[in-house]
């Protein structure tokens, strides 16, 4: 049974917009609600040490799968894929639990959807916190990278499937954690595929154990990878960014200082020469020195401390 000391993640299934979509949920939520976006290869678990910390502090905390993610539904159509679908989606959940208002934590490509909304919906949005994502207007351009890159080759229809098929599903997902945790940009040669960049002697990273492989694992035995190329790699190009951005919420960016996706083109650039603050007036920019594009899991506690910090300065009225 949960107590105040000792919260509990509780799982249910919401009808969102033709899907059942699921979402974990912790706390009660006196001091406000936030709401976890997971990225890829992840899912809510992702945010476990997150959840739990901000519902001991006295948050609601809701993590839901992605549609064509984890426990949630597969959409009809996953070449139709859109990020205006999971905007949507974010609507549909507030309202289905009926929360006014609502603080964002993303990562990966959730960061999109989560900038999105808030440029959308300031009256439902409280702040944004996004982890490895800065906000770039317009996206970013991949045109200067090697062919081997991996966002490139995951976007050619049934590349990654083929590359993935020659393994079981928890050797797909430990491959692609150990490649994302370091700090180069994963770029296969010619004569390669991703999946070749690691093998089954390449450690696991030290914060991520084998039970948390196996719940992975399980989640993506159920959904497949179908969807996940589609969204986020395959409908990149499909994003409409706003003509004039201006965030009317507080927004924090959480970096990894060894997080590869600083060496995207320009992302550097971005948070360093004030390009997004020139978007997000209300900006804080924080780095973690020796954090992976998995810093909510790699350092939980840093990381709690740092939401629950932003939380703190920006209380729901």
């Amino acid at each position: 049974m949960a107590t105040a000391e000792q919260p509990q993640i509780e799982h249910s299934h919401l009808a969102i917009r033709g899907l059942n979509l699921h979402v974990a949920q912790a706390g009660t939520g006196e001091l406000g609600t936030v709401l976890f976006l997971h990225g890829f290869p992840e899912i809510w678990y992702s945010w476990r040490h997150q959840m739990l910390a901000l519902a001991a502090a006295g948050y609601r905390a809701i993590a839901p799968d992605w549609r064509g993610y984890g426990l949630s539904d597969q959409p009809p159509e996953p070449e139709a894929a859109s990020y205006q679908d999971l905007q949507e989606d974010l609507l549909a959940i507030l309202d289905a639990l009926s929360v006014p208002k609502a603080f964002l934590v993303a990562k990966d490509f959730g960061a999109r959807p989560a900038y999105d909304f808030a440029l959308h919906h300031p009256d439902r949005t409280c702040g944004v916190m996004c982890l490895g994502v800065p906000f770039v207007h317009g996206g970013t351009s991949f045109a200067s990278l090697p062919e081997g890159f991996y966002v490139l080759r995951w976007q050619e229809p049934g590349r990654a499937e083929a590359d993935f098929v020659r393994y079981d599903v928890k050797r797909v997902v430990r491959t692609i954690y150990i490649l994302f945790s370091r700090s180069e940009i994963p770029i296969a040669s010619e004569d390669q595929e991703i999946m070749d960049l690691a093998d089954l002697s390449t450690p696991l990273p030290e914060w991520f154990t084998e039970e948390d492989l196996g719940v992975y694992a399980s989640l993506y035995e159920k959904s497949g990878f179908g969807y996940p190329m589609e969204m986020p790699y395959r409908s990149l190009h499909k994003r409409q960014p706003i003509e004039y951005p201006k965030f009317q919420v507080p927004v924090f960016v959480v970096m990894g200082e060894k997080d590869y996706v600083l060496k995207f083109p320009g992302i550097e650039a971005v948070l360093k020469d004030g390009v997004m603050a020139k978007f997000a007036p209300d900006l804080k920019v924080t780095y973690i020195p020796d954090g992976s594009h998995f810093v909510q899991e790699q350092f939980p506690d840093m990381v709690n401390e740092l939401l629950l910090s932003f939380l703190k300065d920006h209380p729901v009225a």
